[in-house]
């Protein structure tokens, strides 16, 4: 009993038959058999065939085994890369809070200037979870 392909959107079954067609092109203006090509990516003629033919049931691991074989491993990782997400960006464009600011902030003090001001004072700067002494009655 054949194996059932999984039932697809008309656009990625299109995608997919593209695919296999551009790595059979890819082979052939190479001018590498299929047997060449199936050693190469251990897999059996057959089953290049199908990735050939854009075959659903064919696993992405060989689509990519076959890619690379051919030289065209790099584009993979491209795939869905976030730089060519146009849908993704601009969802998350719209996401990015809008900072609304009251006025100018005073400029805080760096710790040598805090601890100036502290002295100046007639107080010691407070360490860092330093307790202060306790005040007579």
């Amino acid at each position: 009993m054949p194996r059932k392909t999984p039932l697809l959107p008309l656009a990625v079954r299109r995608g997919l038959i593209q695919l296999g067609t551009d790595i059979q092109r890819a082979r052939r203006r190479r001018r590498l058999t299929a047997e060449m090509v199936a050693e190469r990516a251990q897999i059996t003629r057959p089953t290049l065939r199908r990735a050939e033919r854009g075959d659903a049931s064919v696993g992405l691991g060989v689509y990519a085994t076959v890619l690379w074989v051919l030289g065209m491993g790099d584009r993979i990782g491209q795939l869905a890369a976030s730089e060519t997400d146009v849908v993704g960006l601009s969802m998350e464009d719209e996401r990015l809070p809008q900072r609304i600011s009251s006025g100018p902030r005073a400029p805080r003090r760096s710790g040598a200037a805090a601890a100036e001001s502290a002295s100046s004072a007639n107080e010691q700067p407070l360490r860092k979870n330093a307790r202060r002494p306790r005040e007579a009655p």
